[in-house]
């Protein structure tokens, strides 16, 4: 059978996912009373809650006899790790735009990576729908795109379709016609998209995706290059250097079909596979037959920026809520996840009982601490800090990000004035219609680290931000942090209203009555900018004098709720948010206020 390998290349939200759902439907690869989910390859439900696609997925449909692979890649920059190798497995490349919001940088990001490898792409306007759709100045925005990310010219002369992915249709023009389905934007892939280049010699693949099966262990799924596979195969495993890392036999070979992968007895060159058996392989390795001697080249990974160390919880909670709380259990757990995450990279800290992780961004982290809290872990993890570097020459440099905010014009002055007190510059400022301003910055990563919620609070919740890794740079000098003290427990018990009412004018709350607290833990946020110690177990004294003013009703002002983003953003050096699989806590490192007070007096003395 024929074959085309694609890939769908768009940014957070512009209906990525959706589209691979009706290119499924309209190929026949449901049958009809098949019952399928909104959005089905987003597999996981950290996936579907957040309406992001965090791992690349493949899938394949039949049209006219030629079989399309189809990878769904990851729109967000801090799994980008997933998609530079996922280019290397397809031909061509389907850009889709949001006909509204026009490329954004994620696009950039990927369709950078996509032209230099020399992926002609085809590009695809989604939501004509939309009663703010621009399509024909989006097509120009993406023309400019290419041309300044040195588009040759062949890449240049790209073909367009416009269309909606939610109403299921494709055409050449942006009226229509609707009534072909997708089928013009399949024909346009058996057309533009060349078959996969098959080179000559032995079985070769290179290992692009990788997951963990509990029946058959781990999976690698990549494309072969050259010679055919079958299952009980005996293959050798090298590394990007050439040094063998295992030897075995190929136990299952697995192919895309529709939603499902299907045992197969072969599978030839051209074609993407899932191979099971090999226990040490992993991203980035060559799986070949034993007479190969060079692995095949691998595509270098950015580095991560920032990092984060998660540790033991030590808290007098410790234990209640998850399963999983021993240190030798979360690091296995981190060097598991390190394995099949490329991006992440994972070390041994110099504190006793933790673990260095970094990563690409705060989300990237973010959401391997929420995985790991829904398996039941229970652990504390520091304040995201920016990974440094020095040049050549000895200076100190920091990674800086490429901002574009879409803001409402009446909102720009606050948000201008917010990115240059977190040392941005802006690069540009232009108009991106409806009365809102897109403006660009390059802004370092330290000045961003809990810039988002702030910045939804200062623009009502009307601005959208993206970020993208720009470049290191000579380093910016000091950054401002929290200007707020924090309210601190200094008992342990549990949280009494009448206490908290009496001690609402020190600053807002972060817990309700009823909740454990313990002495050193975080409870509310100070007025000033100083910490303060309270007593939130403190009861009502006890009278038998009853009177309307003695028995006066308690209300309380809501507290501040916290999610584990808002919590690693607002946390300081000397705080640590503890996660559960129930709770989040904020706390202070050194719980006892006197060894608080013996660490303040020594970094004075240092500082001397």
């Amino acid at each position: 059978m024929k074959l085309r390998n694609v890939a769908i290349i768009a940014h957070v939200d512009h209906g990525k996912t959706t589209l691979v759902d009706r290119l499924l439907q309209q190929s026949g690869s449901f049958r009809e009373n098949q019952r399928v989910a909104e959005r089905a390859m987003d597999s996981n439900d950290l996936e579907r809650e957040r309406g992001i696609t965090i791992l690349a997925k493949a899938t394949s449909v039949v049209w006219n006899d030629v079989r399309i692979n189809i990878v769904d890649t990851p729109g967000h920059a801090d799994f980008g790790g997933e998609v530079e190798r996922i280019l290397g497995m397809v031909d061509g490349a389907i850009v889709l735009v949001d006909a509204a919001e026009g490329p954004l940088p994620q696009t950039k990001f990927v369709v950078g990576k996509a032209l230099k490898m020399g992926l002609k792409p085809i590009v695809a306007i989604n939501k004509v729908d939309r009663p703010d759709a621009r399509a024909t100045q989006v097509v120009n925005e993406v023309f400019d795109l290419f041309a300044a990310l040195d588009a040759t010219d062949e890449q240049l002369d790209f073909p367009i379709l416009y269309g909606s992915a939610k109403e299921g249709w494709m055409a050449e023009k942006e009226e229509g016609p609707k009534d072909k389905g997708m089928a013009p934007l399949f024909d346009l892939i058996l057309r533009h998209v060349p078959e996969p280049t098959v080179q000559e010699g032995p079985f070769r693949l290179l290992g692009t995706i990788l997951e963990a099966n509990p029946y058959l262990g781990r999976i690698v799924t990549g494309r072969i290059v050259s010679g055919s596979v079958k299952p009980n195969q005996a293959v050798k495993v090298l590394d990007h250097t050439g040094k063998l890392i295992e030897e075995g036999r190929i136990s299952k070979v697995l192919a895309f079909r529709g939603l499902e992968r299907t045992p197969v007895e072969e599978a030839e060159a051209g074609d993407i596979v899932a191979i099971a058996g090999l226990p040490d392989a992993t991203v980035a390795h060559t799986i070949c037959a034993p007479e190969v001697d060079t692995p095949l080249p691998a595509q270098p990974i950015d580095p991560p920026t920032l990092a984060m160390t998660f540790r033991v919880n030590d808290s007098p909670l410790a234990g209640t809520e998850g399963s999983k709380v021993t240190s030798r259990m979360i690091r296995d757990r981190l060097l598991r996840e390190a394995e099949g995450n490329v991006a992440l990279r994972v070390s041994e800290s110099d504190e006793k009982d933790s673990m260095e992780v970094a990563g690409r961004g705060e989300l990237q982290l973010g959401i391997l601490i929420e995985t790991m809290r829904r398996e039941g872990f229970e652990l504390s993890v520091s304040r995201p800090k920016v990974l440094f570097r020095r040049n050549e020459s000895g200076e100190l440099e920091e990674p800086i990000e490429e901002v574009v905010i879409d803001v409402d014009e009446e909102h720009s002055g606050v948000v201008v004035q917010k990115m240059s007190e977190r040392k941005a510059e802006m690069m540009e400022m232009k108009p991106s219609g409806g009365n809102r301003l897109r403006l660009v910055f390059h802004a370092p990563t330290r000045g961003l680290i809990g810039y988002q919620g702030e910045l939804l609070t200062d623009t009502r919740g009307t601005a959208i931000m993206n970020r993208l890794f720009h470049a290191y740079a000579p380093y910016k000098g000091e950054v401002q942090g929290r200007r707020n003290g924090v309210l601190i427990s200094n008992e342990q018990g549990e949280a009494v209203a009448y206490a908290m009412w009496k001690l609402e004018d020190r600053g807002p709350m972060m817990i309700e009555p009823g909740w454990k607290v313990y002495r050193g833990m975080i409870v509310g946020e100070h007025t000033r900018d100083n910490d303060l110690e309270i007593n939130v177990l403190k009861g009502k004294q006890l009278t038998n004098i009853r009177t309307t003013s003695k028995d006066e009703a308690v209300r309380l002002t809501p507290p501040i709720r916290m999610t584990l983003e808002k919590a690693l953003a607002y946390i300081q050096d000397d705080e640590l948010v503890e996660v559960t699989p129930k709770s989040i806590r904020l706390r202070k490192k050194l719980l006892d206020p006197n060894d608080r007070k013996r660490a303040e007096r020594q970094k004075e003395a240092e500082t001397v």
